[in-house]
């Protein structure tokens, strides 16, 4: 893949090479994303945050990541706070904001809106999520926790056993890191979700022509047991026709430390893409698992800002030159990211 000047939509653009060479930079930016030193490489460069659908973590993640380089990020939230909702189009929106911007985020309700954004644009666009189709960046940062959870034990990604739980059908990460698993050799996927928010059949097909083990239940228990890692999911009411709809799936799966004691393996890493529901009715990760040293969820969030930082280096074409705009910081960081 040739990273200088690319929208970033899908994990479908990526070879396992693409992966690793993402990786790679990610490693690189660990001084960085950590605060022991600071680089100024993308110093007067412009990131459109253009969030048309609620987030968090992915629109801070990403902005975070922008800043740690030097460049400097304008925000777009909400479609009611953009002309969209005066009824211009994705072309327009595109054509007018990518005028401002050096690289664009982008996420939006609507299954390849962003491609279709990303078609009108004059720079660089990366997909942050589309309706339930795709979350790229998701993905990588996830494959990208599992590469460096299993390197603590002495292992890779080939050869993983890996349990997803939750909400398959509508859930746009687990869709994403299922066909960047398809990159990687003999990986055992048990696929844990009630018969109506079953993972697509095309990809569960995709992940056996990929020749590995799919394992397809609605029995979470039996499903988290010796696996490597329990990917577990929120359930994506937003999807749903009604909340109503969405509460007859609400809380069926639930972990806890007992649950996790009784089934998982000792060194069985827990990860989930966030936010997990805390609401009483839902607890699909409990709050028990907090001091649960196996609880990679912000060790995840953490991995966002190195796996964006990576990915904005390699678009704007600036990996070689972010250690010779680097200085040692000049504030106390209070130890937070050792």
């Amino acid at each position: 893949m040739q990273f200088a000047g690319s929208h970033i939509l899908s994990v479908g653009q990526f070879e396992r090479s693409d992966v690793e060479a993402v990786f790679e930079v990610a490693d690189a930016m660990q001084p960085y994303a950590r605060r022991r030193k600071v680089t100024r490489v993308l110093e007067g460069a412009i990131l459109g945050s253009m969030f048309f659908e609620p987030s968090t973590r992915t629109r801070v993640s990403f902005g975070s990541a922008f800043n740690l380089l030097g460049g400097e990020v304008r925000e777009t939230t909400g479609i009611e706070n953009s002309a969209i909702a005066k009824g211009e189009s994705l072309y327009d929106t595109a054509r007018v904001l990518s005028g401002y911007s050096d690289v664009v985020a982008m996420r939006h309700p609507e299954v390849g809106s962003v491609a279709e954004f990303a078609a009108a644009s004059r720079v660089p666009v990366i997909n942050g999520g589309d309706g339930s189709n795709e979350h790229p960046t998701q993905a990588l940062l996830d494959l990208y926790t599992i590469r460096s959870e299993l390197s603590a034990q002495g292992r890779g990604i080939d050869a993983l056993r890996i349990a997803m739980v939750g909400d398959l059908r509508f859930g746009r990460t687990v869709h994403s890191l299922c066909k960047l698993l398809c990159l990687f050799d003999g990986v055992s996927v048990t696929l844990v979700s009630p018969d109506e928010l079953r993972m697509p059949a095309e990809i569960v097909e995709a992940l056996r022509e990929a020749g590995h083990s799919v394992l397809e239940s609605d029995a979470m228990e039996e499903g988290i047991t010796h696996v490597d890692i329990v990917y577990s999911t929120r359930l994506q009411e937003e999807r749903f026709a009604s909340p109503e709809e969405a509460n007859l799936y609400r809380g069926r799966f639930r972990l806890n430390q007992q649950i996790y004691t009784r089934h998982c393996d000792p060194n069985t890493v827990i990860m989930h893409p966030l936010p997990r529901d805390s609401r009483e009715a839902a607890r699909e990760l409990d709050d028990d698992l907090n001091e649960n040293p196996n609880l990679a969820i912000f060790r995840q969030t953490d991995n966002g800002v190195l796996v964006r930082m990576a990915l904005f280096a390699m678009v704007l074409d600036v990996v070689g030159q972010v250690d010779k705009h680097a200085r040692d910081v000049a504030w106390y960081t209070g130890g937070r990211f050792t």
